[in-house]
């Protein structure tokens, strides 16, 4: 039978979110202006939002964000 490789995560979700986002926005500035830099700007603020929805979704009141 197949045996299921796992592992355990360095990190929280929101924290390896937000260290994604940090290393995309780096890799933005060396870059020109140009589409290659708006993707990786556009995938940072989807990591940011992804961060902020998961620590709303798992706080305890579940109030609207801010």
């Amino acid at each position: 039978m197949f045996k299921r490789r796992r592992f355990r995560q360095k990190g929280s979700l929101v924290e390896r979110l937000l260290a994604q986002a940090k290393g995309l926005r780096q890799k933005a500035t060396a870059l020109p202006i140009g589409a290659e830099k708006e993707r990786l700007l556009q995938k940072a603020r989807q990591a940011d939002t992804a961060a902020q929805l998961d620590q709303w979704l798992s706080s305890p009141g579940l109030m609207p964000p801010e």
